[in-house]
């Protein structure tokens, strides 16, 4: 049976924007979904994440999970990808306002400690997909283009949608109909 785990970004939580309502369409699809408050998520660290994700919430990582990270969530999800033991590899990653460093940003400057091994994390999952807006303001277009071909996935470039939150597009964010469509389509069919 499918699982799937949703990250929410830099000091965010479990129901701010589309999170919880992606939770419950998912979970009344039969996949069973999780989207824990990350702790600490004000200055986010992935050493902290993984700790949380991998020993504490001793979540079942399979060839079936499905992982759907929001901005420093996708970062954390690549982190994590990168702990995973060597025999474990997932199915697909929905990487949603992406980026490739701390984008000069205090609260951001232990997200990449330890750095990512693109190389190494390419090899954990069998599928990446990139959504990015092209008027993403806080997160360069450029940034999941990079992470994209890095890592041999798709990008799918929104026009208009700023950051896919309700603090950037207002409250037609608090559902995602179409990262719903895409998983329903690729991984719930």
């Amino acid at each position: 049976m499918s699982n799937a785990l949703i990250l929410h970004g830099t000091g965010g939580y479990p129901t701010e924007n589309w999170f919880d309502w992606l939770r419950q369409e998912l979970d009344a699809l039969g996949c069973a979904t999780a989207v824990p408050q990350l702790p600490g998520s004000d200055k986010p660290n992935l050493r902290r994440y993984n700790h949380f994700l991998l020993d504490e919430l001793k979540y079942d990582f399979n060839e079936q999970t499905i992982l759907i990270g929001h901005s420093s969530g996708a970062v954390a999800i690549l982190g994590l990808l990168q702990a995973l033991p060597d025999d474990v590899r997932v199915d697909t990653c929905y990487l949603v306002g992406s980026f490739k460093d701390d984008l000069g940003w205090e609260a951001l400057c232990e997200l990449f400690d330890p750095a990512l091994d693109l190389a190494a994390i390419k090899n954990k999952a069998k599928h990446f997909v990139f959504i990015h807006a092209d008027n993403d303001p806080y997160c360069p277009l450029e940034h999941a283009e990079f992470l994209a071909k890095e890592l041999g996935g798709e990008l799918i470039v929104k026009e208009g949608q700023k950051h896919f939150s309700v603090g950037t597009m207002g409250e037609g964010y608090r559902t995602f109909p179409f990262l719903l469509d895409l998983i329903k389509e690729r991984n719930l069919s």
